[in-house]
């Protein structure tokens, strides 16, 4: 009988939605186009922060940082994805599997940190604002950003030695990348320790966040609402909204699928949700920073406008 510990498969087959092929079309259209203006939408907003000096304020340097994160993340796993929509061996290497699993939680966790970090920001923002430029200093800022980056590789690395521990039976992975709750499907052992394990790791890196945003927000909300003017109230609304819409289509999907046992996970809602907070998420974030804030939308028109000039 061949040992558990030698039984680590050399390369994993990635099932998808391989048992429904006439989706594999459309979802390899639906995946490049959203690939397309992820990556698009989170370099113009890179760009335009850097060049606009309206927005060099601790709001936009902590959005280009998202946008980094978001890149980064959907980069790690759409190209594989669109190769094995399009191959009939679905299949990725062990090493790669590794790489995918090591950065989906590197980067889900710096963008856990990250979303709280901003809430932090708005509410010195519009509670404290006579004191804003002096509490959100380039300094603490920088740190800030660090301290969300390092939090999410460490968390990771914890993560990914209680992960790998574990011995594997199987090569057929049903989903389309390689994250956590796959590797603990595939298992021989029983995984009762390492979920305990990864669960209270995951406690801290979303819910700790979490309560911070809302303990921001009970602050936030407090302070707009004493403010007498209509337009005052909906300029600091505006300001707020498109981050806490970012904060619940990210927070709703990865609660789903870190804070539960995979055995009670529903395997295509579970695909689902991954694919949401994956690659549709990091797509909608540059339109819903776009579309509600005049500043980002003015410093577009401008680019734009200049590159026409070069051009003519």
């Amino acid at each position: 009988m061949k040992k558990i510990n030698e039984s680590v498969p050399w390369e994993f087959i990635l099932l998808g939605f391989s048992d429904r092929p006439w989706l594999e079309l459309p979802l390899f259209v639906v995946f490049l186009v959203s690939y397309i203006l992820t990556i698009f939408g989170n370099l113009a907003i890179i760009l335009v922060a850097h060049l606009d000096p309206k927005l060099h304020t601790p709001m936009y340097f902590f959005l280009t940082n998202l946008s980094l994160v978001d890149l980064c993340y959907t980069t790690s796993i759409v190209p594989q994805m669109l190769v094995n929509l399009c191959s009939t061996r679905k299949v990725i290497s062990y090493g790669g599997c590794v790489v995918q699993l090591f950065i989906s939680l590197a980067l889900g966790g710096t963008e856990c940190i990250l979303l709280a970090i901003m809430s932090f920001d708005r509410f010195v923002a519009i509670c404290r604002p006579l004191h804003y430029s002096v509490l959100m200093h380039q300094r603490l800022c920088l740190q800030l950003a660090a301290a969300s980056w390092i939090g999410g590789f460490s968390n990771s690395v914890l993560q990914s030695i209680f992960t790998l521990q574990m011995p594997l039976c199987g090569h057929k992975v049903d989903h389309f990348f390689c994250e956590m709750p796959v590797f603990l499907k595939l298992s021989c052992v029983d995984t009762t320790a390492n979920e305990a394990e990864n669960f209270f790791l995951c406690v801290p890196m979303l819910l700790i966040p979490v309560t911070l945003i809302l303990i921001s927000y009970v602050f936030i909300v407090r302070a707009v609402l004493r403010i007498q003017s209509t337009e005052g109230r909906r300029k600091a609304f505006g300001i707020c909204g498109s981050h806490l819409i970012v904060v619940s289509l990210f927070y709703g999907t990865a609660i789903y699928t870190y804070m539960q046992p995979p055995s009670t996970a529903s395997k295509n809602r579970g695909k689902m949700a991954s694919l949401f907070y994956g690659i549709i998420t990091p797509m909608l974030n540059p339109l819903i920073y776009t579309l509600r804030n005049k500043d980002v939308k003015g410093a577009f028109k401008k680019l734009v406008a200049s590159i026409f000039l070069i051009k003519k």
